[in-house]
């Protein structure tokens, strides 16, 4: 088989090199094109060098075509790998530290609240961008998998406003399934599970083993855990009040809800710091800043490393390689997938990008109609497709009082923050993260006037969060080189989580 696979935002060595590792153990794939691109030429080389090192070891025919030009590596593409972060750790540093000044306390802050709305705001004209590119030059409806966040934002735009045929892949249900397969002593192969709901809050609505539905026994199985209990609080009070599980991590859920982050004092009774994705402020800031420190000193000793083999056993769990083996082989494949809803979930929106169980092969991706999700959990769901919804549109139009509405209907600042406290961090962000966002000239510039002007509001200046930790140096993190490779070269920063801190 040939076709021509392409990777933007290809520097990203977490997601890349996995991902060519996963579509390059096809065995009919041993003849694709491959194509990289990036804006940083300096990280596009290092990830091209590693990955054509991988593929000249296993004996491939294959030659990289890496280049700074989006376009030339679009050029004939049939599917399009998206792993962008616009902005960068910069932007994202801002994500974070700008809403803590007003007690908006994000563990991650890439899905939703104001790090995730703003991330929306940078991301979305430039997902435009690349839809319009793979409109032009790539193959006629060439594929676009979405890795970027926040996916579902990303991933409506793209459905509604880009004229490409989108689905948004994230790794959350396959972790959630083998924590619950771990709590009743089981192996995740064993537990046959449906899972649906919106990206990050998705609802393991049925659990079967044997054909015995668990899903009655799965609070008492964590409540009884003796990690669990401790690390994921979060989603266990969520368990035992709306009765589902939900896929996202304990850091993660906690800050698209309204009741667990919006008191500092009490934040540290729902958290662990054992590892970030327990609900450490910023966490997941520190840690991408850290391996992406850690491969720029590295690289060197990555380069002399053993190359990476495309084989069967080491083939990882991201959707993308299976989708595309179902689609050009035939064999199929069940996953979950971010797709415009359409009435799979037929108590969310149609319009709204929902997480379901879908079915791959050489008739395209079919999602089986999931009906009702439980009054409760959609609920949920519901609150934070309203505040995609008008962050998207946000995005496409430019109109900061829809950016300020998203803000306002978000669950977490609005339990922290009053209006104006709303709009004036809205400014403070739209100003520091001004040249990402070319979409809002005119509101950046009234948003300038009002901070210029003195008449401000009190922030807390420098406050670091209820959970701070400080960022490792390189020379702090050569004490435990393993887990800085590790950090550095996995997409799932938190597949591995040590024990929890007593």
């Amino acid at each position: 088989m040939s076709f021509k696979v392409t990777f933007i935002g290809a520097g990203s060595i977490g997601f890349t090199r996995g991902l060519l590792r996963d579509l390059l153990a096809v065995p009919e794939f041993r003849g694709i094109e491959v194509a990289f691109t990036d804006i940083n030429a300096h990280n596009l080389d290092m990830v091209t060098q590693l990955c054509q090192r991988d593929i000249d070891a296993n004996g491939l025919d294959i030659k990289i075509q890496a280049t700074l030009d989006r376009r030339e590596a679009l050029k004939r593409a049939r599917y399009v790998f998206c792993v962008v972060r616009i902005g960068g750790l910069e932007a994202f540093q801002h994500d974070v530290d700008i809403p803590l000044k007003y007690g908006v306390d994000q563990c991650v802050g890439d899905t939703l609240c104001a790090g995730g709305i703003m991330y929306g705001q940078r991301g979305i004209p430039e997902m435009l961008n690349i839809c319009k590119d793979i409109r032009e030059v790539a193959e006629p409806d060439a594929l676009l998998l979405n890795y970027a966040n926040p996916m579902a934002m990303l991933t409506w735009a793209c459905n509604k406003y880009g004229g490409v045929r989108t689905i948004g892949l994230c790794h959350g249900v396959q972790g959630g399934h083998r924590q619950i397969a771990k709590a009743f002593g089981l192996e995740k192969k064993d537990v046959d599970i449906i899972c649906a709901g919106i990206n990050h809050q998705t609802w393991y609505i049925q659990l079967k083993h044997n054909g015995e539905d668990l899903t009655g026994k799965l609070l008492e199985a964590f409540e009884r855990h003796p990690e669990f209990s401790k690390t994921e609080k979060v989603r266990i009070d969520m368990l035992r009040r709306f009765g589902y599980y939900s896929t996202e991590s304990n850091g993660h859920l906690s800050e698209y809800v309204p009741w667990y982050r919006k008191r500092p004092d009490e934040i540290m009774d729902w958290i662990d710091l054992g590892t970030w994705i327990n609900g450490e402020t910023g966490g997941y800031l520190r840690v991408c800043t850290e391996g992406r420190n850690w491969f720029e000193t590295d690289f060197p000793n990555w380069m002399k490393e053993d190359p990476v083999k495309y084989t069967p056993e080491n083939r990882g769990e991201e959707h993308g390689s299976y989708i595309v083996e179902g689609l050009e082989t035939g064999r199929v494949y069940r996953g979950h997938f971010n797709v415009v809803n359409r009435g799979v979930i037929s108590n969310l929106p149609d319009d709204a990008i929902i997480e379901a169980p879908g079915y791959v092969d050489r008739n395209g991706i079919s999602m089986p109609h999931v009906g009702d999700l439980p009054l409760g959990c959609a609920a949920v769901c519901s609150a934070s497709i309203s505040v995609q919804r008008l962050a998207v549109e946000a995005a496409v139009t430019g109109d900061d009082k829809l950016l300020r509405q998203a803000f306002m209907m978000d669950p977490l600042v609005g339990a922290v923050c009053n209006p104006k406290e709303i709009w004036q961090m809205v400014d403070e962000m739209l100003v520091a993260e001004a040249k990402w966002l070319p979409q809002y000239g005119p509101a950046i510039e009234e948003a300038d006037k009002r901070l210029a002007s003195g008449n401000l509001l009190p922030t807390r200046e420098g406050y670091r969060g209820a959970a701070r930790l400080k960022t490792k140096s390189v020379e702090e993190m050569m004490e435990n080189r393993e887990a800085a490779k590790r950090n550095a070269g996995e997409s799932d920063k938190a597949a591995e989580r040590p024990a929890a801190a007593h």
